[in-house]
């Protein structure tokens, strides 16, 4: 299967968290987004793995992608290794998008950057000849996305883009919603946690509205290219 665009992050609810909107926008236009979780998450304070497995299921059915996977990468362990980078280069070669998304490189939790340090490894490595791979024995051939561009997490940074989500902002809380066991719910009696406060999802929702209001929309969410972007001013203009 070809996909439009993937997306790694390291837990399952991450991607939703980050860049729900553009993943909806982007299936709602009918291109093919593909959700990479690194982990299960098994050492969430709240929950289980299964819990997540089946949450992150029921968010992936709200965004409408194409599909989701899990490479299982112990959790608290995301290693730079040959291991871990071939399995990300494998899953770049097998569905050959043009766009790939992961974590940027500095934030609080320490598997975001550790996500985001793999697949940029594997970003440049899956186009390389000699680096062989196989899909059910069968060799694959290289291939390299066009484009790698990360998403925020807890920490922010300057972002080169932002990215109009006004359409499709309720559809990320919606999909954020289905990880009941990791967000706020009051007859939840398993321990608080950094995102299980009520604030956290106001959070989510100001972030958005602050993002949103640089590009003159209601809601926008920011990403960082290491990589200049071409400006079509010509598009511009014919839009004005």
């Amino acid at each position: 299967m070809h996909l439009d665009v993937l997306v790694f992050s390291a837990h399952p609810d991450d991607a939703e968290l980050s860049m729900g909107g553009t993943i909806a926008m982007l299936t709602k236009n009918n291109f093919k987004v593909g959700l990479i979780d690194l982990t299960k998450g098994e050492l969430g304070t709240r929950g289980t793995a299964e819990t997540r497995q089946r949450e992150a299921f029921n968010a992936a059915l709200v965004l409408k992608v194409a599909l989701r996977e899990n490479l299982e990468i112990p959790d608290g362990n995301i290693q730079i290794n040959k291991e871990n980078i071939q399995k990300v280069i494998m899953t770049i070669r097998k569905y050959r998008p043009e766009i790939i998304f992961a974590p940027y490189k500095n934030d609080r939790h320490p598997d975001h950057i550790d996500a985001s340090n793999l697949v940029k490894r594997a970003f440049f490595y899956s186009g390389l000849h000699k680096i062989r791979t196989f899909d059910k024995e069968v060799p694959q051939n290289p291939f390299r996305p066009d484009k790698l561009f990360y998403f925020m997490q807890t920490y922010s940074f300057e972002p080169t883009f932002i990215v109009d989500i006004s359409e499709t902002f309720d559809l990320k809380m919606k999909a954020i919603a289905c990880y009941e066991t990791q967000f706020h719910n009051p007859k939840s009696m398993e321990p608080e946690t950094f995102i299980s406060r009520p604030e956290f999802l106001n959070y989510i929702r100001s972030r958005a509205e602050f993002f949103g209001f640089q590009i003159h929309k209601k809601y926008g969410e920011p990403f960082f290219s290491e990589e200049k972007i071409e400006l079509d001013l010509l598009n511009i203009l014919n839009k004005s």
